[in-house]
């Protein structure tokens, strides 16, 4: 009778023990985390000039890279509306419109091309140095010509 005693209390402490593990959580992971704080360049890479001229050549290059890494968000014309910013429900900038960067430094942008910014993965591990100048020089440029030609297009004759 004794030892049915003692394993009725035994299993009752194993029983408890496992609840009381559950409840707990697993690691850090589980935890609440903070919200995250607002996104800050540092000043100093916002003050960054591009070092690539805005040529011919560079904005190609650019135009290629946009095409291939960032058209699945921003949309093939930089409109903002791009497959995958449809299906997340992203709400971006139109890059055709002059006042959707005007208050961005080239060293702003190549900070975000570089280190992502909210869904935006960076790219610094995939794009060289020159190409996010490059790549900065053709979204500059899609509002200067793009924009432009639209606002033709909607004007009344």
């Amino acid at each position: 009778m004794r030892n049915s005693v003692i394993v009725t209390v035994f299993s009752l402490i194993l029983l408890a023990s496992a609840v009381l593990a559950q409840d707990k959580p697993k690691d850090d992971k589980d935890a609440k985390q903070p919200a995250p704080a607002d996104y800050k360049i540092p000043p100093e890479d916002a003050k960054k000039p591009n070092p690539v001229k805005p040529d011919s050549a560079s904005v190609a290059d650019g135009k290629h890279l946009f095409s291939s890494q960032c058209v699945m968000c921003h949309g093939k014309d930089g409109d903002g509306k791009g497959d995958l910013a449809q299906d997340m429900q992203l709400k971006l900038p139109d890059y055709r419109d002059p006042a959707a960067l005007k208050d961005k430094t080239d060293g702003e942008l190549f900070y975000i091309i570089t280190n992502g910014k909210g869904d935006m993965p960076g790219e610094g591990d995939r794009l060289a140095v020159n190409q996010r100048w490059n790549l900065i020089n053709y979204i500059r440029s899609l509002a200067s010509k793009e924009h432009a030609a639209a606002a033709k297009q909607e004007k009344p004759q």
